[in-house]
C-alpha cells in the first residue's frame, strides 16, 4: 500500500486554507485594507518574496532545507525511536526555549490528550515529559514520577552553553552514574551541534548517541530538524509525512503572488498592520491539540521581529507582541479585551473542520430550555459555532482577524503549519529589514546570570551588577 501522502488528490485533500476576509475593508470598514492597498506595496512584497529565496539554505536559513535534506537522519532516528519504546518507559526532553517548546506542540497536537495516563498496551511509546524550565521543585517532582533506570533522556542545546540545560545534565548524568555506572551513557542521547560547542565534546566523551543540529538551523526554527522530529519518532509519531507536509507547504509558498502564496499575504497583513500600530498578534486555536502551538508560535514571533535596529542599524524598536489564547475557553477570559479594547490587535484564528472524533450531546433538561436546546447536537457543531461566532464578534467590532483552517489535525498538517508560520516570519523579517535569525536581546540576561554564578570571563558584567543601582526599600511594601 502506497504512502497517503505521496498521493497527489490526498495532499490537495489536506491542504491548509487561509480566509482573510476580515482582513479586508469590505467587512471591518477603515481598520481593514483593500487588494488596492496591498498592490500599492508590491515593490516591499516582491523584494521581501525574493530576498528569502535568495537567502535559502544559506546561513541561518538552514530550516528551508529541511523538509528534502534529511532521508539518512531520518532512518536513523526512526530506528533509534524504535530502540528506546521497546527499551524504555519514560522519554524526558531536556530543554528550553526552541528545543522545548516545538515538541511539546507536537506532542499536544499528535498523541492522545491523556497519553501519560494510557496503560502502556494502548500508548505503545514511553511517557512523555519536557523539563523547560530550572524551578527545582519541578525537578524533584520529575523524579517522583520516573523510573530513571527506564527513563532515556534526550538532552537538547545547540551550543552546549544553555545553562538552564546543561545545569539539568549535570544532574541527571550524576544520578544515573551512580544508580548505572558506564551505563548510564545508554539512557542518554544528545542533540546538538555536530562541530561545535560543550556538548559535542561532552557526547563524544561520554560516547553518547548523539543527532545533529545543523549549523544553519536556530532554536526557533529547529522543530523540523532532530530537535523535534526524533522526540516525535519515539512516541510513534510519522515524521516522514510532517516533513511531506513541510515539503508541499514549501512549494505553494515558493508562488510569488501574494494572493497565491499565504505565508507572503499573512506577513504583508502583519507588516501593515504594525506600521497602524496593531503591535499585539493573537493566536487562538480551537482545538485543545493545538493549544500549545500557540506557545511555539508566540517565540517564533516574538524572538524574531523584536528588534531594537533594523540592517542599517537604525533604531526601529519593531515587532509584534504575541499573546496566545486558546478557543473556547478564553472567549470566557480574553475575548472581552479583543472585541470591545484598543484597535491594537490581529488575531490569527486556527480552525479544525474535521475532529478526529465526533461526540454527541444527550438529550435531557427538557424544562430548560437554556439547556435542552443543546441536546442533539454534537460537541463538534458546538465549537465551531463558538469559533463561527467570535469571528463574526470580532468582525462587527471591526478587530482584525483571518483564519487558518486546518482539514485535520495529522502529522502532514501540522507538518504544513509549522512550515507556513517559519516562512510568514522569514518574509515579515525581510519586510522589516531587520535581522530575523540573532537574538542579541536575550544575551543581557545571560550574561548577567553567568556573572552572578561565579563563570570566570564575567568580571566586568560582576562588577556592573555591583554597582548596579540598589533597590530602595521605602519602594518595596
Amino acid at each position: 500500500m502506497g504512502l497517503r501522502y505521496n498521493n497527489r488528490k490526498w495532499k490537495e485533500s489536506m491542504r491548509l486554507r487561509l480566509d482573510y476576509n476580515n482582513m479586508m475593508t469590505d467587512f471591518v470598514g477603515k481598520e481593514g485594507f483593500t487588494k488596492k492597498e496591498i498592490r500599492e506595496n508590491m515593490n516591499l512584497i516582491d523584494t521581501a518574496f525574493n530576498l528569502v529565496q535568495l537567502k535559502r539554505g544559506k546561513g541561518m536559513m538552514g530550516w528551508t532545507e529541511l523538509p528534502y535534506n534529511q532521508d539518512e537522519v531520518v532512518a536513523d532516528m526512526i530506528s533509534t525511536a524504535k530502540e528506546v519504546r521497546k527499551n524504555c518507559d519514560y522519554f524526558v526532553v531536556l530543554g528550553i526555549g526552541g528545543s522545548a517548546l516545538g515538541p511539546m506542540a507536537v506532542f499536544q497536537a499528535l498523541c492522545h490528550m491523556h497519553h501519560n495516563e494510557l496503560p502502556k498496551s494502548k500508548r505503545r511509546a514511553p511517557k512523555f515529559y519536557v523539563e523547560d524550565n530550572v524551578d527545582p521543585e519541578r525537578m524533584q517532582a520529575l523524579f517522583d514520577v520516573i523510573v530513571p533506570e527506564k527513563t532515556v533522556f534526550n538532552i537538547i542545546t545547540k551550543s552546549g552553553a544553555t545553562s538552564e540545560t546543561m545545569a539539568q545534565y549535570l544532574i541527571i548524568m550524576n544520578m544515573l552514574k551512580e544508580k548505572l555506572g558506564d551505563a548510564a551513557a545508554d539512557h542518554i542521547i544528545a542533540t546538538t551541534s555536530e562541530t561545535k560547542g560543550n556538548l559535542i565534546k561532552i557526547a563524544k566523551a561520554e560516547n553518547l548517541k548523539t543527532f545533529y543540529i545543523p549549523d544553519g538551523v536556530g532554536g526557533r526554527f529547529s522543530e523540523l530538524s532532530p530537535v523535534g522530529l526524533f522526540p516525535a519518532a519515539v512516541l510513534g509519531i510519522d515524521i516522514k509525512e510532517m516533513l511531506a507536509g513541510a515539503a508541499y507547504m514549501d512549494k505553494i509558498c515558493a508562488n510569488e503572488k501574494v494572493f497565491k502564496n499565504p505565508a507572503l499575504l499573512l506577513a504583508t497583513f502583519q507588516y501593515l498592520s504594525m506600521k497602524r500600530g496593531k503591535n499585539i498578534s493573537v493566536m487562538m486555536p480551537y482545538a485543545d491539540g493545538l493549544k500549545l502551538m500557540a506557545d511555539w508560535y508566540c517565540q517564533l514571533w516574538a524572538e524574531s521581529l523584536g528588534k531594537a535596529n533594523d540592517l542599517s542599524g537604525n533604531k526601529v524598536y519593531c515587532g509584534q507582541t504575541p499573546v496566545k489564547a486558546l478557543g473556547v475557553t478564553d472567549q470566557h477570559s480574553q475575548v472581552q479585551l479583543y472585541t470591545e479594547g484598543p484597535f491594537d490587535k490581529v488575531t490569527t484564528f486556527i480552525a479544525v473542520d474535521d475532529y478526529r472524533t465526533v461526540f454527541e450531546i444527550s438529550k435531557g433538561c427538557e424544562d430548560i430550555p437554556d439547556v435542552a436546546f443543546l441536546g442533539g447536537h454534537t460537541m463538534n457543531e458546538l465549537i465551531q459555532a463558538e469559533r463561527t461566532a467570535t469571528e463574526y464578534a470580532l468582525m462587527v467590532a471591526k478587530r482584525l482577524n483571518h483564519t487558518i483552517y486546518l482539514p485535520v489535525i495529522n502529522p502532514f498538517t501540522i507538518g504544513e503549519l509549522l512550515f507556513l508560520l517559519e516562512m510568514q516570519t522569514a518574509y515579515a523579517g525581510e519586510m522589516l529589514r531587520i535581522n530575523t535569525y540573532d537574538q542579541p536581546g536575550v544575551e543581557g540576561g545571560k550574561q548577567a546570570t553567568y556573572a552572578l554564578l561565579g563563570k570566570k570571563g564575567y568580571d566586568d558584567k560582576r562588577e556592573e551588577l555591583k554597582n548596579a543601582p540598589q533597590k530602595r526599600e521605602d519602594f518595596i511594601i
